[in-house]
């Protein structure tokens, strides 16, 4: 009996592309690297035993892969845009919203004329509503109704709360599931404590009227079909019978490129983590080795080799921490600890980036404050985006406090710099995934994903991040985490895991555990 292949499908070929081209590079690189350390050994500028011969190949090698990776990825955007409108007007199965020919960001890099071209050609109008899946949705709309009818075409979710706070109304494109007892779900994902169930009981103690808005929330977890990013804009009004109304901007399209962007990093940054931790071996053992002959001008070398490989470190654990954090697996076991411990592990090298920028970095963390229950890995993480964003955004000479004092049943530790601050408008938006100001664009080097995965490490110690800052006079960012003594008894009863300490939403809003091994 004949064997039936399984079908090519059109989609199947950019993730093919993508690890070949990463194969590509990395062998490539070897190459290159190969080639440099040959051409140093037989020009006699160094020999096959010098230990300086191996760290300039490695740190070669890892640098420019991460570079050609990073290009791969930027030019390659174009492409799968391209790619998912093919894969629609094909008309095979996806479950990601084809690419809206009118978004301003393809208007600006002249990729609109390509995708309206494609839908042309296939018989669509560009102008027409991009689709979206609805496939879970199972609501009895009155086709009748041209209100209903409109809301239902519109690419926008539309849902009204009323004031028990259960869906009253929903439209066809709002992430909605209903229940084995016929009740409905608003089914949303957002990491942290800022839910609009926390919004919501926030109004009900202290507004009238209020706003509120959320940018990139998702409706699934990142490996399931479907999926789609939400900017959420809620409305209240206190004693209204349609109490909260929430307006659903479908904005897959936009984020959806990100997202899949940071899966194709996350994979490379897990590649390179082994040779980055080779490289700061290395260079710790031929500078203790080499102290006693080492120049002013050669330590200064090694000193700052040391600081751009532990940022590099630091780099490759924040987008492997968010890769983790978005797929709710940032489950810690805290143990009882103390800050000023938790500092030393960091101590060295803080000092070192504060000093190689023309820092003044003064720590004063008591050693009479009361112990922290903590993952001091975690922790220390945290403790170190938060001081190397304060060294990047001082001026030249600024100095940096780290404090830290007793507030309540907390720890609050503080970094505080006194460089270049930010306007409220920023402010509001730091702790989002990829957000960068256009300002620090342009200026200071750096991912976008450092405050939102601390803001994940300290919620799932069951603590708050928080900062205030004024434009021009600096910024002071606020981590708190619970002392020891008042979660020991929930920690004791559950292993030292910290779901214990993690409240989980229920009822008219399907919020997931947000932290799962």
């Amino acid at each position: 009996m004949a064997i039936k292949s399984n079908p090519q499908l059109i989609r199947d070929f950019l993730p093919k592309l993508r690890r070949a081209t990463l194969w590509r590079i990395v062998l490539l690189q070897m190459l290159a690297a190969t080639l440099l350390a040959t051409a140093l050994i037989l020009l006699s500028v160094l020999s096959a035993n010098s230990m300086t011969l191996w760290v300039i190949v490695g740190a070669f090698f890892v640098i420019n892969t991460s570079f050609n990776i990073a290009t791969v990825a930027y030019v390659a955007s174009p492409v799968k845009d391209l790619m998912s409108a093919i894969i629609h007007v094909a008309g095979e199965p996806t479950t990601s919203t084809p690419p809206n020919p009118n978004d301003k960001r393809f208007a600006r890099n002249g990729l609109n004329q390509a995708l309206q071209t494609i839908y042309e050609l296939a018989g669509h109008e560009s102008s027409q509503p991009i689709p979206v899946n609805t496939s879970d949705v199972n609501q009895v709309h009155d086709d009748a109704d041209p209100l209903k009818a409109a809301l239902d075409a519109s690419t926008c979710g539309f849902v009204v709360l009323g004031r028990d706070r259960s869906i009253s109304y929903y439209n066809k494109p709002a992430p909605i599931r209903t229940n084995p007892d016929n009740t409905h779900t608003l089914s949303l994902l957002f990491n942290g404590v800022d839910t609009i169930e926390a919004w919501l009981n926030e109004c009900e103690q202290h507004a009238v009227h209020a706003e509120h808005v959320w940018t990139r929330i998702p409706d699934r977890l990142p490996d399931e079909e479907g999926r789609r990013f939400f900017d959420v804009i809620a409305s209240y009004d206190k004693g209204s019978e349609h109490e909260t109304v929430l307006t659903l901007v479908d904005r897959t399209a936009v984020y959806e490129v990100g997202e899949q962007e940071l899966d194709f990093i996350a994979f490379a940054a897990h590649e390179l983590r082994g040779p980055i931790t080779v490289i700061r071996g290395y260079l710790d053992v031929l500078e203790d080795e080499l102290s006693g002959v080492l120049q002013d001008d050669q330590r200064e070398l090694f000193r700052r080799l040391t600081v751009s490989a532990n940022r590099l470190s630091g780099y490759i654990n924040n987008i492997l921490n968010t890769s983790r954090y978005d797929r709710r697996h940032l489950k810690v076991h805290l143990n009882e600890d103390t800050l000023s411990g938790i500092y030393e592990t960091i101590r060295d090298d803080m000092e070192l980036r504060a000093s190689s920028q023309n820092r003044i970095l003064s720590v004063n963390l008591p050693a009479d404050l009361p112990t922290v229950a903590a993952d001091r890995a975690s922790i220390s993480e945290v403790l170190g985006n938060l001081i190397d964003n304060a060294i990047k955004y001082s001026n030249e000479g600024g100095a940096i406090n780290v404090t830290a004092a007793v507030k309540g049943d907390f720890v609050e530790v503080s970094v505080q710099d006194f460089g270049i601050g930010m306007p409220g408008n920023v402010v509001s938006n730091l702790f989002q995934k990829f957000y960068r100001s256009h300002r620090s664009r342009e200026t200071v080097a750096g991912t976008g994903i450092g405050l939102y995965i601390s803001k994940g490490i300290i919620e799932s110690h069951g603590g708050t991040i928080s900062v205030r800052s004024e434009e021009g006079k600096g910024s002071t960012f606020t981590a708190a985490l619970p002392i020891y003594s008042t979660v020991a008894a929930k920690l004791q009863s559950g292993d030292n895991s910290n779901e214990g300490l993690i409240e989980h939403g229920n009822g008219w809003i399907k919020n997931h555990s947000m932290y799962r091994g």
